[in-house]
């Protein structure tokens, strides 16, 4: 039987591969502001820069550093063994494969009627590639890899995890539980990949070995940008998230949203009638100005330096 996503990334640990190395947390001059917030029943975390830690706060799709891209491009090529299929052209073939995913990566990034910031959903980036290899016999194990949606899940996961490398902020193992203990509903509002759930759970066991993902939020409270094709500050996915929580009898007003960004993050949950909270706790992810926090419109109920301190906003609730 196929290995799921988490076993394949598992798979990969055993292996001696080279993956750069999740950032340094610098911590900015800031000073919490934290209190209880009464009659809350609901709890939405943003990932990147917020639980997870990632070079430059946020998932990249190309890196700026045209040798780090190559780098992982290359790797991509030769763990999958894709070179006796990709066309022959002058260059090294990550300059070919870099070219192709750039043109697909534009076309995905195509949204929906109305939709300001539209998303690609990275495997089906990787499934139009496989399907251009099949076309000059490209073959793989269906048995270890899967179905072709399946492998080109595994392809997003190698070629992320080779282009930046991420771990759980300090204490986002024991927020998320603090939450739980709380008796919250408790779930994702983010951007994030068909990937992102698996490397926030291989972050938060590095901290806790008992810290399982479907154990600490609620099943199907998960809205990612991929899956309604829209990003933050996207209303789109927004809206997509208070709709779960609706369903459970919950308003916007009894749900709190944790984000390190005041206009991607802070801005549409507060339009939204939802309570705020700013983690403030790397200067990598941390996208807020003195004038902003000034502004009505995006100051956040709480300030947090440390997760953790989510226990303390969550109290009694």
């Amino acid at each position: 039987m196929a290995l799921t996503l988490e076993q394949y990334a598992t798979y990969l640990d055993t292996r001696d591969l080279p993956w750069p190395a999740p950032p340094a947390v610098e911590r900015p001059k800031a000073r919490p502001h934290v209190q209880r917030l009464p009659g809350l029943r609901a709890v939405l975390w943003n990932v990147y820069g917020t639980l997870v830690a990632i070079p430059g706060g946020d998932l990249l799709f190309e890196h700026p550093v045209a040798f780090v891209m190559s780098a992982a491009l290359e790797k991509t090529i030769q763990e999958f063994k894709m070179w006796g299929s990709m066309s022959r052209k002058p260059g090294q073939p990550s300059e070919y494969l870099g070219q192709v995913y750039s043109q697909l990566l534009l076309e995905h990034r195509s949204g929906g009627p109305g939709e300001k910031h539209p998303e690609p959903q990275v495997e089906k980036i990787w499934e139009a590639i496989l399907m251009r290899l099949l076309q000059k016999d490209y073959q793989f194990d269906v048995g270890f890899y899967g179905s072709i949606n399946e492998l080109s899940r595994k392809l997003a996961y190698f070629f992320h995890a080779s282009l930046q490398g991420t771990a759980a902020y300090p204490g986002a193992a024991a927020a998320l539980r603090a939450v739980r203990d709380a008796g919250l509903a408790q779930g994702l509002l983010a951007d994030g990949q068909c990937f992102t759930t698996v490397q926030l759970q291989r972050g938060l066991a590095a901290q806790d070995a008992g810290a399982k993902l479907d154990g600490l939020l609620d099943k199907g409270l998960v809205a990612l940008s991929c899956d309604v094709k829209g990003r933050k500050p996207s209303e789109r996915l927004f809206r997509h998230a208070l709709g779960l929580l609706q369903a459970k009898g919950i308003d916007s007003g009894q749900v709190l949203h944790v984000g390190s960004r005041l206009v991607q993050d802070i801005g549409p949950a507060k339009r939204l009638g939802m309570k705020t909270a700013l983690f403030a706790g790397d200067k990598a992810s941390l996208l807020a100005s003195g004038e902003q926090l000034k502004e009505n419109a995006y100051r956040p109920d709480v300030l947090l330096t440390e997760l953790d301190q989510i226990a303390e906003v969550v109290a009694g609730s």
